[in-house]
């Protein structure tokens, strides 16, 4: 039996490693295909060696283990889901982080995205509004070894202002439009991937680059599915 190192554990199952080559190839594929609308039709070597060394397996309920590399979504409870690893690889591709960088994400979900963020920049803050999904995952990621990743229970339309200007921001959930404090802590010259659309709508993935002057340059890529961005009890996004 052999094993492989994986963010400090040791993982005693070369299944999981051949699963994880397979889906690799699998995006790789998908990113030629889908080129000409994202405006990425080959991701970056150090993002797809991210989706190969984070294990996605330890992120999907228990039970669903053998559906963990599989290219498409799983729910995770809340009602809540674990992003389609394409999405994922594409979302941080866009993204693009780098050594050094400080990235804020909003919604938490299992830990996968941001353990994946966490591979390529210096510092990740996360935030959940879901309070027992936001816990289990920053239970997993301080198991896993991601030091470099900061989690807390929080409104993440409000950002996480203590600790920016970030270099890039990430959601993994869709706004009605895209929340203006998130653009303030976004520091000149960095990029926030959002996926922005009403219940109902056809949802789009935008990316917004902030320039030197503080104006801003949105792009559209993909239409994307995803579960709807939550404020705390009390509080309406516009």
């Amino acid at each position: 039996m052999s094993v492989r190192w994986i963010s400090g554990l040791v993982l005693a199952d070369d299944a999981y490693a051949a699963e994880g080559e397979r889906l690799a190839a699998e995006i790789a594929a998908m990113a030629r295909e889908a080129g000409p609308e994202s405006g990425r039709d080959r991701f970056g070597d150090a993002v797809m060696a991210a989706l190969r060394k984070v294990p996605r397996h330890r992120f999907v309920p228990p039970g669903n283990e053998p559906f963990a590399y599989e290219n498409r979504p799983l729910p995770i409870g809340e009602g809540q889901t674990i992003s389609q690893p394409y999405i994922v690889a594409l979302m941080t591709d866009l993204l693009d982080p780098r050594p050094g960088h400080v990235v804020l994400e909003v919604g938490t979900g299992s830990g996968y995205q941001a353990a994946v963020l966490a591979e390529l920049a210096a510092r990740v803050y996360t935030v959940e509004v879901v309070e027992p999904l936001g816990r289990r995952a920053a239970l997993l990621l301080r198991e896993l070894g991601y030091a470099g990743v900061a989690a807390r229970i929080g409104d993440g339309y409000e950002g996480w202002p203590e600790h920016a200007p970030f270099d890039s921001i990430v959601v993994t959930a869709a706004a009605p439009e895209v929340p203006e404090p998130l653009l303030d802590q976004l520091k000149p010259g960095g990029r926030l991937v959002i996926p922005v659309g009403g219940a109902g709508d056809v949802q789009v993935l935008l990316v917004i680059e902030k320039r030197p002057d503080g104006t801003t340059v949105r792009r559209r890529t993909l239409p994307v599915r995803f579960v709807p961005l939550t404020r705390p009890r009390g509080k309406i996004a516009p």
